[in-house]
């Protein structure tokens, strides 16, 4: 009797069980079936925007004109000096000989 008891709880716990093991299966597989799905999506995508940013540089390289080189400002004369600057710059060059 105790070993008939053992197998009703045992297969009482498998009834519970195995269901319920599908249930959570099927769950994962479709969290990670809408996952897989969206990653695909996300490739897709970046595909899609690659081939069109290629375009774009295809048909800017046809159509656009030629960039200017840079223009080099000419060089100019240095703005006037302080005077008040230049005359600390002397006083302090006379202190620091002595």
């Amino acid at each position: 009797m105790h070993t008939l008891w053992k197998l009703f709880k045992v297969g009482l716990a498998l009834a519970i069980a195995i269901p319920l093991g599908l249930i959570v299966l099927a769950t994962t597989m479709g969290i990670l079936g809408a996952l897989f799905g969206l990653a695909v999506l996300v490739l897709k995508l970046a595909v899609i925007g690659l081939i069109g940013y290629g375009v774009f540089r295809l048909v800017r390289g046809m159509f656009a004109p030629a960039p200017k080189p840079p223009v080099r400002p000419a060089l100019t004369e240095s703005p006037p000096v302080d005077p008040y600057y230049a005359a600390a710059m002397r006083e302090l060059d006379s202190e620091l000989r002595r």
